[in-house]
């Protein structure tokens, strides 16, 4: 087929890489473009753009796309079978769904009906599940309410992190659309409608979301650390300063404590949770210091049992 391929992040890249290797011809590869980024503000390439490079596939990185009549020209032009869009980050215009006889699909990291939305893989392992998934679809004017054409299920491991689960899920959505293109190519793939009702939603990430609320059970805290890798990950406040949780663990069969309370145990540094649970801090970060051992900071800052996190 002749394609067009819309992505942007690392995740999409293997799915470009699958389809230029099952011999589909990929005749314009869509990015957002280049921004600056960092602490040094260095222009910061997307990588679809250096895989499409690497491939010599021309490349366009327009900043609005509804009413960009010369992109819309070039698109029209190229006259795809298919549009594939994969973590592009923008909403596909009408004029574009319209575009291509087999439509314009979608590699969506969740099982849909389920975590609809901007960040369906860390919303997936922060609520602790334990299957996660990705699923093909025809776009329609919603948001992730197309009808499906294929999913895969992929179990999601009690420690894995959004990180090792997204790279997962690349691999496996790459296999998965090569197979969806297969199908609608020899007519024998029927795309199904979602059932609405069992919708979930999948929301854009913000820095509040790692906010560790002590209240919560030590496993869903863990899990919502788990799930907002590498951002926003885990800070509550100690001494009235921001203090990040970069590494963290449950600890098993034991119970007690006042919920965000310090008990400090040689070196290790656990916290009381919700329902008497308890988290133990395996490494940690004062706002604005290097990250530190547990063990290196409790003797550094002198912490002591009894005192009050979130605070």
């Amino acid at each position: 087929m002749k394609l067009v391929f819309c992505g942007t992040p690392e995740f999409a890249v293997p799915t470009l890489e699958a389809v230029i290797a099952a011999g589909h011809e990929v005749a314009l590869a869509v990015t957002q473009p280049d921004r600056a980024a960092g602490r040094g503000m260095e222009i910061q390439v997307p990588p679809v753009k250096r895989a499409a490079l690497a491939h010599r596939i021309s490349v366009a990185q327009p900043e609005k796309i509804k009413n960009n009549f010369e992109f819309r020209e070039r698109l029209d032009g190229i006259a795809p079978d298919a549009i594939l869009v994969v973590a592009y980050g923008r909403i596909i215009p009408q004029w574009m769904l319209d575009l291509p006889r087999l439509g314009n699909i979608n590699l969506h990291g969740s099982l849909l009906p389920k975590y609809r939305g901007a960040a369906p893989i860390q919303w997936a392992v922060a609520n602790g599940e334990t299957t996660t998934g990705v699923t093909t679809m025809r776009i329609d004017a919603g948001l992730d309410t197309g009808d499906m054409l294929l999913a895969r299920a992929v179990p999601v491991g009690v420690e894995e992190t959004a990180v090792q689960v997204y790279e997962t899920l690349a691999a496996v959505g790459a296999e998965l659309m090569v197979e969806t293109l297969a199908g609608l190519e020899a007519g024998r793939l029927y795309a199904q409608a979602q059932d609405h009702s069992l919708a979930t939603l999948a929301p854009i990430l913000t820095r509040e979301d790692g906010w560790m609320d002590f209240s919560c059970t030590a496993k869903q805290i863990y899990d919502r650390w788990r799930g907002f890798q590498p951002w926003p990950g885990a800070h509550t406040i100690l001494r009235g300063k921001k203090l990040i949780v970069q590494r963290m663990k449950l600890v098993p069969h034991e119970s007690g404590g006042e919920a965000g309370v310090l008990v400090v145990e040689g070196d290790a540094m656990r916290v009381g949770c919700g329902e008497g649970t308890v988290l133990e801090l395996i490494e940690v970060q004062m706002e604005g210091k290097k990250k530190m051992s547990a063990a290196e900071f409790l003797r550094g800052y002198q912490v002591r049992s009894g005192e009050r996190l979130g605070l």
